[in-house]
C-alpha cells in the first residue's frame, strides 16, 4: 500500500453516510469529447436526447462546471483532483509516441477507490500518454479498453483526418508525407502526417488497428464493454470511467444514427451518445442498482464551433478560456440522493470529482501532495447553505493563467478589446459579470475598479505556486520514458511489448 493512504476523509454529509457498512455507492463517470454546452436537450439543443433529458429530469444540472480548454489537461484534472498544470504541466495536449505522460506516481480516482475495495475500469479515450508506463492499468484501473488518444491522431489513409465520405489518400501517398516530416516533433509526441496507425487496446495489448470501420463502431464497442462490466461487478462496489471518443473530429456516428439529427454529423453523434447513456442507465435500473449508483455526465471541454458544435449562450469555442471553451454541460444523477429536476449555478470543476467520490465512498485521500479539488456533495445534494465549497476558479490555457473567477466576476488578465469587425485595442484587463452577462459581451472593468484590483491580487497570489506563465514550483513532474515508441509503426508492426496474438496490422 502506498504511504499516502493514511489520511481519512472527514464525512459531514447531508444524507445517511454513503460509507456505512454495505452501502458503498457505485460510480460511473461518462466523459464526452468536445461536446458543446448546448449540444444536448437539457441545455437547449434540438438534437434528440431522450435519455439525457430523463437523466436531467431525475437529476441535477451543473451549469457552471469547469473543465479545461483541451483534452489532456482536462482529463488530468478529473483523475487527479488538481489544476491540470499541477499534475500534467504540458503546453497543449499529448500525442502518440510521446516521451511524457501522467506520472505513474500520481494518485488517481481509480487509485483511491481501488484501495477502498472498488473494481475499476477505464473504457474509451485515455489521452494521458500511450506508452505502457502511462496507461490506465498503471494508474489504478483493473482493466482498460479503448483508443489511447484522440481519434484524429492517426494516418489520413485510415480516415483519421477527415469526416466520413471524404476521399482518403492512398497509403503510399500518406507514407511519403510521413517520411518527409520530422518524426518526433517534440517530447509530447508525433504530430500531423508523422502519426502512426491508431491502436485499439485491451489493457496493454494491441487488439486492433483503428480505421474507418472501427471509427464507426467505437461508441457501440465502448458502451457494450461498460454494460458488461456493470453486470459482472453488480455485487461489489465499482467505478466505471467511460471517456467516449465521440464527438471529437473526425465525426463518425454509426450507420444507425447517420443523417438522423437536425444538426449534421455532430448532432448525429450526440444522439448516439444519448443512446449510449440510455444503455448504461437502463443496465443500472435493470439490476436495481439505481439507489446506490452515482452517475456523472460531462464533457472534457467546450464544443469545437468549426466542427458544428453549439455552445450558446456562451462565448467562445474549444481551446479558449472564454466560457464556451471551458464550461461544460454536466448532469449529476443519483435517485433518492440528488434532488430531481434541479439545477445549480454553483462553481464546480473536474478537479472536484476525486474528493467528492472519495467522500461518498469513505475512501482515503493522499496527504503527501496538494489537491485543488473540493468535496462538492453539498452542492450535488442541494443542501449547500451559505459559503459554497468553491467560490473561485483559475482559467489556465497551457502554462498561462488567462483569467480568474470569483463568485459572479470573471477577470481576463490581458484580453484584446474591440468587437468583431472592429479594430482591436491593446490587451488590457477586462471584467465580466457572469450572472448578468453569461455571454461575456459587456466589459465593466472601468465601472468596478475595486473588483479588478481584487481579482488581480488573486492571480498574483498563485504565481508562487502554479505560476502565471510557465511551470511554477507547485507543478509536479511529468512521467518520462527514455525511448518512446509508436504502439503500431508505419509498417503496421506492433511494438513487441504490446503485441498479442497479432504482431502486425497491415
Amino acid at each position: 500500500m502506498r504511504p499516502w493512504f493514511i489520511f481519512t476523509v472527514a464525512l459531514a454529509v447531508v444524507f445517511a453516510p454513503a460509507s456505512a457498512p454495505g452501502a458503498k455507492p457505485n460510480f460511473i463517470v461518462i466523459n464526452i469529447d468536445d461536446l458543446g454546452y448546448a449540444d444536448i436537450g437539457p441545455y437547449g439543443s434540438d438534437n434528440r436526447t431522450p435519455h439525457l433529458d430523463r437523466m436531467a429530469a431525475e437529476g441535477r444540472l451543473l451549469t457552471s462546471h469547469y473543465a479545461a480548454p483541451v483534452c489532456s489537461p482536462s482529463r488530468a484534472a478529473l483523475l487527479t483532483g488538481c489544476y491540470p498544470k499541477r499534475a500534467l504541466p504540458v503546453p497543449h495536449v499529448l500525442f502518440p509516441a510521446g516521451a511524457v505522460g501522467l506520472h505513474p506516481d500520481e494518485v488517481t480516482i481509480a487509485d483511491v477507490l481501488k484501495q477502498a475495495g472498488y473494481a475499476t475500469a477505464c473504457i474509451g479515450k485515455w489521452h494521458l500518454g500511450d506508452q505502457p508506463e502511462f496507461l490506465p492499468t498503471r494508474q489504478g484501473f483493473d482493466s482498460y479498453y479503448g483508443i489511447p488518444y484522440s481519434n484524429d491522431m492517426g494516418p489520413a489513409a485510415d480516415g483519421a483526418k477527415s469526416n466520413p465520405g471524404k476521399p482518403l489518400p492512398a497509403p503510399d501517398e500518406a507514407a511519403a508525407k510521413a517520411a518527409a516530416v520530422k518524426q518526433q516533433t517534440d517530447e509530447t509526441g508525433l504530430k500531423g502526417f508523422a502519426q502512426t496507425p491508431m491502436p485499439l487496446l485491451e489493457n496493454e495489448t494491441v487488439v486492433g488497428r483503428v480505421r474507418v470501420e472501427e471509427q464507426f463502431a467505437v461508441t457501440r464497442l465502448y458502451t457494450e464493454r461498460a454494460v458488461r462490466f456493470i453486470r459482472q461487478h453488480q455485487d461489489q462496489p465499482f467505478f466505471v470511467y467511460l471517456p467516449h471518443t465521440a464527438v471529437h473530429f473526425p465525426l463518425y456516428p454509426s450507420e444507425s444514427f447517420m443523417g438522423k439529427s437536425p444538426n449534421g454529423l455532430i448532432g448525429d453523434w450526440a444522439e448516439e451518445v444519448d443512446w449510449s447513456v440510455g444503455q448504461v442507465l437502463d443496465a443500472v435500473r435493470e439490476l436495481k442498482l439505481e439507489a446506490k449508483t452515482f452517475v456523472l455526465f460531462t464533457s472534457d471541454n467546450g464544443g469545437a464551433l468549426n466542427h458544428g458544435s453549439n455552445n450558446r449562450p456562451l462565448r467562445g469555442s474549444k481551446g479558449s478560456t472564454f466560457e464556451g471553451g471551458i464550461r461544460t454541460c454536466t448532469i449529476a444523477w443519483w435517485p433518492g440522493k440528488i434532488p430531481p429536476g434541479t439545477r445549480t449555478d454553483a462553481i464546480t470543476s473536474m478537479m472536484d470529482v476525486l474528493p467528492t467520490l472519495a467522500h461518498l465512498a469513505g475512501a482515503k485521500l493522499p496527504d503527501d501532495r496538494k489537491l485543488d479539488g473540493v468535496n462538492q456533495w453539498p452542492v450535488l445534494a442541494g443542501t449547500a447553505d451559505g459559503q459554497p465549497p468553491r467560490d473561485q476558479f483559475f482559467y489556465f490555457r497551457g502554462f498561462k493563467l488567462e483569467a480568474v473567477r470569483s463568485g459572479p466576476w470573471k477577470l481576463y488578465l490581458a484580453l484584446a478589446g474591440g468587437n468583431p469587425g472592429q479594430k482591436k485595442t491593446p490587451p488590457r484587463p477586462q471584467l465580466f459579470h457572469l450572472i448578468d452577462d453569461i455571454g461575456e459581451a459587456k466589459d465593466v472593468a472601468d465601472v468596478h475598479p475595486e473588483v479588478v484590483e481584487r481579482l488581480q491580487s488573486m492571480a498574483q497570489a498563485i504565481d508562487g505556486d502554479l505560476g502565471l506563465d510557465g511551470v511554477g514550483p507547485g507543478c509536479r513532474p511529468l512521467g518520462r520514458v527514455a525511448e518512446p515508441l509508436p504502439v503500431i509503426g508505419h509498417d503496421g508492426e506492433v511494438r513487441p511489448d504490446m503485441a498479442g496474438d497479432v504482431k502486425r496490422f497491415p
